[in-house]
């Protein structure tokens, strides 16, 4: 089941960080807010982090 998205947020970051953000989502196929979302729970994952929705932080599932 799919998880509803009712957040936004806004970043401001280095062109050289989002040229990083914008390889990375096109290797996996994948949007910019995609990515980050794989991004953010694999550290969670790696670190240990509980998220309180219950989500499993499951990040290595690839976008079909």
């Amino acid at each position: 089941m799919k998880q509803l998205k009712d957040e936004t947020i806004s970043i401001r970051t280095s062109s050289d960080i989002k040229s990083a953000l914008k390889i990375a989502a096109e290797r996996e196929h994948r949007s910019l807010a995609s990515m980050i979302e794989v991004l953010v729970l694999d550290y969670a994952q790696k670190n240990g982090l509980q998220l309180s929705t219950g989500q499993t932080t499951n990040a290595k599932k690839s976008k079909a």
